[in-house]
């Protein structure tokens, strides 16, 4: 009978991945700059990968299924990515500042 690593439960991956998805959060509330909220969306984007990626090492019959969600949440993000900077450069030629109170004032 062999001891499992403290890495080697169901309880650590959910927790890292809480963890990531609460900072990931808190940045996308909490930051000024849209580089830092496309980085906080990251984060939240990998905390829910963790999660497909545990249940289906622990809990799924089929191995396969939390890795294909994983892929398409990789390829979202990636999407994601390229959608957003160039967006932010879009803002950033036209007013010299990535903060988010400059693109409030594209309303109206």
């Amino acid at each position: 009978m062999s001891i499992p690593a403290f890495g080697d439960s169901l309880v650590t991956y959910l927790i890292i991945a809480a963890l990531l998805f609460g900072i990931g959060f808190y940045g996308l509330v909490h930051r000024r700059t849209l580089i830092g909220m496309l980085i906080a969306g990251e984060l939240i984007l990998a905390g829910a990968s963790i999660n497909f990626m545990a249940f289906n090492r622990f809990l799924a019959p089929d191995p396969t299924v939390g890795q294909i969600f994983t892929l398409f949440i990789m390829g979202i993000a990636a999407a994601e990515a390229a959608i957003a900077m160039s967006i932010i450069i879009a803002v950033y030629r036209n007013y010299r500042s990535i903060d988010v109170d400059d693109v409030a004032e594209l309303k109206g």
